[in-house]
């Protein structure tokens, strides 16, 4: 088996050698140092009202590409000088917003005082009628994270996870529940609480995260974890949440051995890979916790259409959004600094067709398990 997977091997140890020079984490803010920056911001409101002034509160853009720039070894970072909104309680388009920064605030002081903690969704539904909708919830946490420059983890308010992990992969919650993703046929729940796990054991080889539950599944079926190699697999379930991000981050961190994405040949799944890589316009702040800029692209790459003879029937024409997705990609500077990604991309575009995974069991029925991965993973088949 050693000898199967030499060329992860030698990439464990090319990353061992580089971990003394990879950007470290951001560190976590302590209780006090939230509710002070909570307290501030009152007093500055407080202080305008007193003066009969509107108060005002000034947030990040986070949908501005001019306000984030590329950094290689973290991913998309923000600029030093980021474009701020003005929020106003007089302003007709923005009170409400600032009424809702308010409540949050109310809600995570007292959270962060009793160090308890609740779910975005516990909070959605103790208020439904003010918040509206969670989607918008979801927004205004983020918001106040960037108001108090403070990770999302400090607030103590979490995420529902919608990602599942599975694999050689033994863990404590914070609470000290024991967790075991040895489970040869179903997976585990991430954890809403990522930043509370402790005590991470594993002999794992490799990570890979895939792109889709099905595949996952598919994984799982086949028993890859342990028929093949020690190893965890983890989904997001499509476009990540913040939670499935963690984790990966969190088991880079803690075991030091290659990630791997495997994703569809198309621009929804190379986009899907970046954020694990490099990270999202819109979290750009916590860009340190979030990104694992050492992901490597095991599949499905736009060249293995070709290579490995996918038939006709499974390939996919191109259409209206593809095109516009894959030209907003390669105008990206992560993508343009990655000769071979590029490469890769290209082909997408030149070809205007694109696959998804499960086009590889028209080859065979278990193609992906016994032929595709066990290749790639042998003889070095990623970028």
């Amino acid at each position: 088996m050693a000898e199967q997977f030499t060329e992860v091997d030698r990439l464990r140890e090319t990353l061992l050698e580089s971990l003394e020079k990879a950007d470290k984490r951001q560190e976590d803010i302590s209780r006090e140092d939230v509710l002070s920056r909570i307290e501030n911001v009152i007093q500055t409101i407080v202080i305008s009202v007193s003066k009969g002034e509107a108060p005002v509160l000034k947030v990040m853009n986070r949908s501005s590409w001019t306000n984030v720039r590329f950094q290689k070894s973290v991913g998309l970072v923000l600029k030093a000088d980021v474009s701020l909104m003005a929020i106003r309680c007089d302003c007709p388009s923005s009170a409400t917003k600032f009424a809702l920064i308010l409540k949050l605030l109310s809600v995570i002081y007292k959270l962060v005082q009793s160090d308890s903690y609740a779910t975005k969704r516990d909070i959605y539904y103790n208020d439904v009628q003010l918040f509206g909708s969670q989607r918008t919830l979801d927004f205004i946490v983020d918001d106040v994270s960037c108001l108090l420059k403070v990770p999302r983890r400090s607030l103590h308010v979490l995420a529902t996870s919608k990602g599942f992990i599975s694999g050689d992969l033994c863990y404590l919650e914070e609470d000290g529940t024991k967790v075991d993703c040895n489970s040869s046929s179903a997976a585990t729940p991430v954890s809403s609480n990522v930043n509370g796990i402790r005590n991470i054991v594993s002999s794992a080889k490799f990570i890979l995260i895939v792109e889709k539950d099905a595949t996952l599944q598919r994984l799982l079926d086949d028993d890859f974890c342990t028929r093949l190699s020690p190893c965890i697999i983890i989904t997001g379930k499509g476009m990540p949440d913040v939670n499935s991000r963690l984790m990966v981050r969190k088991l880079w961190d803690e075991l030091h051995v290659p990630v791997f994405a495997l994703v569809d040949a198309d621009p929804h799944g190379i986009e899907i890979m970046c954020i694990y890589k490099y990270g999202s316009m819109s979290m750009a702040f916590e860009a340190h916790s979030l990104t694992v800029p050492s992901v490597l692209w095991l599949g499905l790459l736009p060249s293995d259409i070709q290579r490995y003879r996918v038939p006709e029937e499974s390939i996919i024409p191109f259409s209206q959004a593809d095109e516009s997705k894959i030209n907003s990609l390669r105008n990206r500077t992560y993508i343009a600094c990655q000769p071979a990604w590029e490469r890769e991309v290209q082909t997408m575009q030149r070809l205007k067709q694109k696959a998804e995974i499960q086009s590889l069991a028209s080859i065979a029925p278990h193609f992906l398990t016994r032929v595709y991965l066990p290749n790639k993973l042998r003889y070095g088949g990623w970028i």
